[in-house]
């Protein structure tokens, strides 16, 4: 297979040029034959991720699982795991041999978001590097949404903020008991309009959509499923093992089927994704002000941010 998204031209624009505008109305060509998902080896399969990458990839019988390694920093999203997490899911994406990707965290949280240390550096920065950050972030969330395969959201802890907005943009969510679900960017001077604002509200509607964001409020794994942001909720021991049973009986479903299904399903996305470029524009400017960098520093400094002057 030449490109990562088979024929669909749409696509390969949208993944190759994050600045462009994604047509309404495409039609999708993407076909797999249904045996070669079946097939035990796969180009990625053997191939060990060092213990030591930001993101570990690990291919099992036609299910390729892709691992935020940051345990130690809550696998915050720096910009080196944004593009390691980009690359894998191009390979995993193109590869015939994987009918579905899973993404997981390692350690007691799924991710916690933006990496605050290295936001913080570039709000102080030059406003340029601010924005190919976004654009990197936006091409993360891209990759997710207009991969042809399922992306199931294994959320093994914390998914909050930027993390949040990564799992939003998978297709399909489980989520251990001991998960933690919220957004929290007024709470340090930022806004998930990079996913966050446009998919939260198809997900759970409009009203709850705007609790989520603008409260900042921690939501359990049970009351996220009330809400329907999640579609199911284990016990932790057993996420790996449903998780599988999912994928599994994805993978006897019809691999073109699946690829026209989210095609069409992601229409409401390709609608809002011209609004995610102006806002990156936004939130370029909103992490350069005194608001973003008095939030973000109050974070690392673990007190509470003085936005308004007594």
């Amino acid at each position: 297979m030449a490109r990562w998204f088979g024929n669909s031209p749409m696509i390969n624009s949208a993944i190759r040029n994050p600045n462009s505008e994604i047509p309404k109305s495409p039609v999708i060509e993407f076909l797999i034959p249904h045996s070669a998902i079946r097939i035990p080896k796969s180009p990625l399969q053997g191939i060990m991720s060092p213990m030591n990458s930001p993101v570990l990839t690990d291919v099992v019988g036609g299910v390729a699982t892709l691992t935020l390694n940051r345990p130690d920093k809550l696998n915050a999203l720096s910009s080196t795991l944004i593009r390691e997490l980009v690359n894998n899911l191009k390979k995993a994406s193109e590869d015939p041999h994987v009918g579905v990707i899973v993404i997981t965290g390692k350690g007691r949280a799924f991710s916690a978001g933006g990496d605050v240390e290295e936001i913080l550096s570039l709000a102080k920065g030059p406003r340029e590097e601010r924005v190919a950050y976004l654009h990197l972030f936006l091409e993360m969330i891209d990759a997710v949404r207009f991969s042809p395969k399922p992306v199931i959201a294994a959320v093994n802890g914390i998914c909050i903020g930027g993390g949040n907005e990564l799992h939003a943009a998978c297709d399909l969510s489980v989520a251990s008991e001991k998960a933690r679900f919220g957004q929290a960017g007024p709470k340090v001077g930022s806004a998930p309009v990079l996913g966050g604002t446009q998919l939260l509200p198809l997900i759970v509607g409009e009203r709850r959509a705007r609790e989520i964001i603008l409260t900042c409020r921690l939501y359990t794994a049970e009351e996220a499923k009330e809400m329907g942001l999640v579609n199911a909720v284990v016990p932790h021991d057993h996420l790996e093992d449903h998780v599988r049973k999912l994928a599994d009986s994805l993978l006897e479903k019809s691999p073109g089927s699946l690829a026209l299904s989210k095609e069409s399903l992601n229409r409401a996305y390709r609608d809002a994704r011209p609004s995610i470029l102006e806002e990156i524009e936004k939130l370029a400017d909103l992490w350069g002000s005194p608001e973003a960098i008095e939030g973000l520093s109050a974070f690392l400094e673990k007190r509470e941010p003085r936005f308004r002057s007594s």
